[in-house]
């Protein structure tokens, strides 16, 4: 008996760990025409693993999430998502050229291991040659990455991010950059919340950042002592 509480907790607690270690990204290309439909595609599960959860089994509430679209002139448009097997997509059409901005986020309603889940994920997408909304404000998540948007970046070339709480420099924190591949490296970002890496393969990056704010509160409720805060971004390199 004893031995199976032992194992039922042990299977409690790889649950919790399990949820936490999944994420959300976003997945559209980096670049886009005026007037053609871009697509965007919401996946949820551990991104250096290939490990796609399908979107029968995302836990709690998270199919609920908001995908938003921020146009060069900072206009605010809500995307209407569709399910597929094992993610979300939705369609949006440029009709200006400059720097668009995709922010999606989600707050899970049910409060785990004490903590409230908040779940933020971004992409920009540059549509002709003007650099009109490339800037780290369109991003209206309350966490977030930001590089400055261009079509592709280039292997064996530095590329620098920026982290925002708030909308605001997020100053130190951890960053963690996964490759095609599955391989990751921790960055630290200095007090702008700034750090560079150079990606050796091609292919799509994946940048993951988190943030525990250790503020108490009631979600319905449930109360919580924490809320943490993750953040994703895709990088693509040539």
């Amino acid at each position: 008996m004893k031995y199976r509480l032992t194992l039922i907790i042990a299977l409690l607690v790889f649950a919790i760990s399990n949820t936490f270690a999944h994420a959300f990204w976003m997945e559209t290309s980096p670049s886009g025409k005026k007037g053609q439909a871009q697509e965007v595609r919401i996946y949820f599960g551990e991104y250096a693993d290939k490990d796609i959860t399908p979107v029968a089994d995302w836990f709690s509430d998270t199919k609920n999430f908001t995908l938003v679209l921020v146009t060069p002139d900072k206009k605010e448009v809500k995307l209407t998502v569709t399910p597929a097997k094992d993610h979300y997509k939705a369609y949006f059409t440029p009709d200006q050229e400059g720097v668009y901005t995709v922010v999606m986020q989600h707050t899970v309603k049910d409060v785990y291991h004490g903590k409230l889940l908040d779940y933020n994920s971004s992409a920009t997408v540059q549509v002709g040659n003007a650099s009109t909304g490339n800037d780290p404000a369109h991003n209206t998540n309350t966490i977030g990455i930001h590089t400055p948007a261009q079509s592709a970046y280039q292997k064996n070339k530095a590329i620098t991010l920026q982290t925002l709480l708030d909308q605001q420099p997020a100053g130190s924190k951890e960053v963690e950059v996964v490759a095609p591949n599955g391989w990751g490296r921790k960055l630290y970002t200095d007090s702008t919340g700034k750090a560079s890496f150079t990606p050796i393969w091609p292919g799509r990056y994946m940048v993951e950042v988190t943030n525990t704010d250790k503020k108490a509160g009631e979600l319905h409720g449930k109360k919580y002592e924490a809320i943490w805060k993750c953040a994703t971004y895709c990088v693509e390199v040539k």
